[in-house]
């Protein structure tokens, strides 16, 4: 009989990505599918037809070293939980079959190459082969990282957009970000960054054996966003010294990191804070197939020894000391990635923390996670991972003391100041989702926030109080540059004796996590009160005051009361950060593609004297890489920047229409949207 003559063989990569939810991946040369799911090959048969009863095909699957070999079935019935193929005839045209691949729900993610063999007289001969990607597959109910909703998979996998919070509390401050996750190049960067990792260094048939589970990635990838241990992508700076790369705030999607990391041989990128390594690693786990969200916990404790408990340090007269390794960070972003927990049990399934900004060793390795959140409600800190530091993260008291000549004359405890606010994007809109409920038990409608508004007009509020005096500390309003900052003091005394008091007042300007640096403002002052008198105390720091220590900096503001008589002090205390303008951005009402358009941005300089910078920007799919545009401003004016973009040839980010105010625009056009991102950095003064 005449030999079986396959001359070639289509992957149908259209048909298969968009059977997998792939499209985004079109530009990768290798076919980019989903485990639990089957995808064609189209084989091209010359010379005879293939007969059925007497041809026989078999594929080898290939992963590095290991491989394994499948028959090709004529059945269709296929399991969820092993490899299978089977052949599948384009109605009676015997030319052209097709062969399914069907990867089970629990295979290793990763690059695959296949190879056809079709036998002849007990010999097998290789007629074809091909490569591709498996990726993990939250559409597929059989697959560990499986999530029930549309509305989640689309916003946690699709979206290559969001908005990162910072600031404070009561005065979030949203930051862009562009995930970036179908950028060219970014899917290989995210793929290389598992075979440099040193779990596959050490045994890679292991390695790709463990590529299966989703706990098994996301610690490899927490472990790898950061270099403290390995080749890993990004190198943390948390001082004022960035001449050997670039300030952490100048970066605004993961693509220009994974790339230049990648095209660097793996050299870290510099630099990075929390933001960065959690926006990062959300990049490479929706990459992987791993529904993952950003998420920024306000009031965030980093306890050094376990004990639950951080201790903050004051003088007499109300400065900051840097007395105690234990820290509160403004606000500290981690990520949230969806999956099973067949080692905890069912109970544990669902939202995973994982943190990869380095802070403590887990398994003797800077990385975090995966601890459940319903474990961390919970204090099941018996379980794996790393739940106990999570826990404090969000649940540690915090003890102040002030010190005056060695000794302590104060001490105070808040039970409810860290974890205060946890958020993240919500699911299809450009707004902050509450899920402190999620990680603490609430019993008291103060204990946390339920304000919607980004920048609240309701005073924050921190109090001291001992037996014979009290002092409350209110911000009368959210600082805003170029305004006042406003606050006032409630001195009480609470016996029914007269008293003579000095009021200390002190303001430090401080990173989102470190102590305060040198007093920039204070002033000090004597008040007479009566028995079981109230005063209320206004005061004002004016912007030439603090217009210096003004940017990405919060300021640190204490007030200690200090009974003359007793030497009886307390203190109260309040961190916040100050809201700057926004950066607005208007594009023509009608966007038409092939056609050039013009984006008009705005901002303002509200400080005293002049400044200039750098205004950059950039759009997925819009334009090639980022542009940049130097600009200067004179003090209390208005600049406004033309910002040619590059003809508009793709729109595939595809969801329901809605619009955003700036710094980031959606623009409207039918049912289509997409996203223009612009940030701006002052990088330095005019002299």
């Amino acid at each position: 009989m005449e030999e079986l003559n396959i001359r070639h063989g289509s992957l149908e990569k259209s048909e298969n990505l968009q059977r997998h939810r792939t499209e985004g991946f079109g530009s990768t040369a290798a076919l980019v599918v989903r485990r639990g799911a089957p995808f064609r090959v189209t084989l091209q048969v010359e010379g005879r037809p293939f007969n059925p009863k007497t041809d026989t095909l078999r594929i080898k699957l290939s992963q590095g070293r290991h491989y394994m070999v499948m028959p090709v079935a004529f059945s269709k019935r296929v399991s969820s939980r092993r490899w299978q193929a089977y052949l599948e005839l384009q109605g009676l045209d015997l030319r052209r079959p097709s062969v399914f691949i069907s990867p089970p729900a629990s295979a290793s993610v990763g690059g695959y190459r296949f190879e056809l063999f079709a036998s002849k007289q007990g010999k097998w001969r290789r007629c074809l082969s091909g490569k591709f990607i498996l990726l993990c597959n939250p559409w597929c109910p059989e697959d560990t990282v499986y999530i029930p909703f549309e509305d989640q998979r689309e916003e946690y996998i699709q979206n290559d957009s969001g908005l990162l919070f910072m600031g404070t509390a009561l005065n979030l401050v949203f930051r862009p970000w562009s995930f970036d996750q179908f950028e060219p190049g970014v899917l290989e960067a995210c793929l290389n960054l598992l075979h440099v990792s040193p779990q596959h260094k050490k045994n890679p048939r292991r390695d790709y054996a463990n590529r299966n589970n989703p706990v098994y990635l996301s610690r490899v990838v927490s472990a790898m966003i950061n270099c403290e241990d390995d080749h890993g992508v990004l190198k943390g700076n948390w001082s004022n010294d960035f001449k050997e790369g670039v300030h952490p705030s100048t970066w605004s999607g993961s693509a220009d990191i994974l790339k230049k990391w990648a095209q660097s041989n793996y050299s870290p990128v510099k630099y990075g804070q929390c933001w960065v390594y959690a926006a990062v690693m959300c990049t490479v786990m929706r990459v992987l197939g791993i529904p993952c969200r950003v998420v920024t916990n306000f009031n965030s404790a980093h306890d050094t020894n376990g004990n639950l408990v951080i201790e903050e340090y004051y003088s007499e007269t109300g400065k900051k000391l840097n007395h105690s390794k234990d820290s509160i960070w403004n606000f500290h972003v981690w990520v949230e990635c969806w999956m099973e927990r067949n080692d905890l049990g069912p109970e544990m399934n669902g939202w995973q923390v994982l943190d990869p900004t380095p802070q403590e060793r887990s398994g003797g390795v800077f990385c975090c996670g995966p601890a459940p959140v319903r474990a961390i409600k919970d204090r099941r800190t018996d379980l794996f991972f790393d739940i106990p530091f999570v826990y404090a993260a969000v649940n540690a008291d915090v003890h102040s003391i002030v010190v005056s000549k060695g000794r302590v004359v104060s001490h105070s405890k808040d039970t409810e100041r860290v974890g205060a606010f946890i958020c993240t994007k919500a699911v299809g809109y450009p707004r902050h989702q509450n899920i402190t409920r999620d990680y603490k038990y609430i019993t008291s409608p103060t204990s946390t926030l339920t304000r919607s508004s980004v920048v609240s007009d309701d005073s924050t509020l921190r109090r001291g109080s001992s037996s014979g005096i009290a002092v409350f500390l209110t911000l009368d309003k959210a600082p805003v540059a170029g305004e006042p900052i406003r606050f006032t003091v409630n001195a009480i005394n609470k016996q029914k004796v007269a008293k003579m008091m000095k009021v200390h007042l002190n303001a430090q300007a401080k990173e989102y996590n470190h102590s305060p640096s040198e007093t920039f403002w204070e002033t000090h002052g004597i008040i007479e009160m009566s028995p079981m008198e109230s005063k209320v105390i206004k005061q004002q720091i004016f912007p030439a005051q603090y217009e210096d220590v003004v940017g990405d900096d919060l300021i640190n503001l204490a007030v200690v009361l200090e009974d003359m008589a007793t030497q009886e002090r307390v203190l109260a205390s309040e961190e916040f950060n100050i809201t700057t303008s926004q950066l607005t951005i208007q594009v023509e009402d009608s966007v038409i593609l092939n056609r050039e358009q013009t984006a008009t941005v705005t901002f303002s300089n509200h400080f005293s004297h002049p400044v200039s910078g750098i205004l950059t920007v950039a759009g997925a799919g819009l334009i090639q890489g980022r542009v940049h545009y130097r600009y200067e401003s004179n003090s209390l004016f208005k600049n406004t920047m033309n910002v040619p973009l590059e003809n508009i040839t793709n729109i595939s980010r595809i969801n329901e229409g809605w619009v955003c105010r700036c710094p980031v625009r959606y623009i409207i056009v039918g049912r289509l949207w997409f996203a223009l991102f612009v940030h701006a950095l002052v990088t330095h003064k005019i002299p």
